[in-house]
């Protein structure tokens, strides 16, 4: 069995593909959105479809400043990914565009679920004196649905949205905010998420002791710089030495 850790005085997570799963096989879920709508253009390939789909999404989300007024709307966003992926295979139906998208948010809403040892492990946390802090990006709508939706605030002694506080992850200002909420500093702090740039390297940057989520264990992508202090596949892992 496995020896208890020393823990620290308080732990960040982040929601998404941390707590809850939610976007971990992207292709793959355009793939279904597309073969499950019952009226597509003429002559659309599937396959085809999902895969220039998701080309978009990765143009659309590589550049940081895209990617922070995408995720306060995105199911405009999501629209916006469609009709460019589309576009690229010649397909212009907007009726289409929008059916789909919104297809697509209601399909990965319904699938959206939470990590079978996420609870138990901030309950084992809380019990052991750790005070915890939820910090996300998204929507202030988006992101309380979820919280709502699997009682999580709970959990936390402090609870931060990216839409309702005005900044978010990387900006520094978002780590400070949540450290002075819990009224620890950044070495006393583990930060948790599936994010390398948001959830370790700006973190470590700061001071955090920062661990890098794993979910499905794909490992580190070839050529990232960053060097996650530890790296975790289940959340249980760290109630674990």
């Amino acid at each position: 069995m496995s020896r208890a850790p020393t823990l620290p005085p308080a732990i960040l997570f982040d929601l998404d593909d941390t707590l809850i799963t939610a976007h971990l096989h992207p292709r793959e879920a355009w793939h279904r959105a597309i073969d499950g709508l019952p009226e597509r253009p003429e002559r659309l390939d599937v396959p085809g479809a999902a895969s220039a789909i998701h080309e978009a999404a990765r143009w659309f989300w590589s550049d940081p400043d895209r990617h922070r007024e995408g995720r306060l709307d995105i199911h405009t966003t999501r629209r916006r990914i469609v009709s460019r992926g589309l576009s690229a295979l010649g397909v212009e139906d907007d009726g289409y565009v929008t059916r789909l998208s919104a297809h697509f948010s209601a399909m990965r809403t319904a699938e959206t679920a939470l990590y079978p040892d996420a609870v138990d492990t901030l309950v084992a946390l809380a019990g052991r004196g750790v005070r915890l802090g939820l910090i996300t990006n998204g929507s202030a709508a988006e992101q309380r649905a979820k919280i709502e939706r699997f009682d999580l605030a709970r959990h936390f002694v402090h609870v931060q949205v990216e839409g309702e506080m005005g900044f978010g992850k990387p900006e520094e200002q978002a780590y400070a905010h949540a450290l002075s909420a819990l009224g620890t500093t950044a070495a006393d702090t583990w930060i948790v998420g599936d994010n390398l740039d948001w959830e370790v390297v700006v973190p470590q940057r700061l001071g955090f002791h920062a661990i890098w989520r794993d979910p499905v264990g794909k490992g580190m992508p070839a050529g990232h710089p960053a060097k996650p202090d530890r790296i975790i596949t289940r959340l249980a892992e760290l109630l674990e030495e």
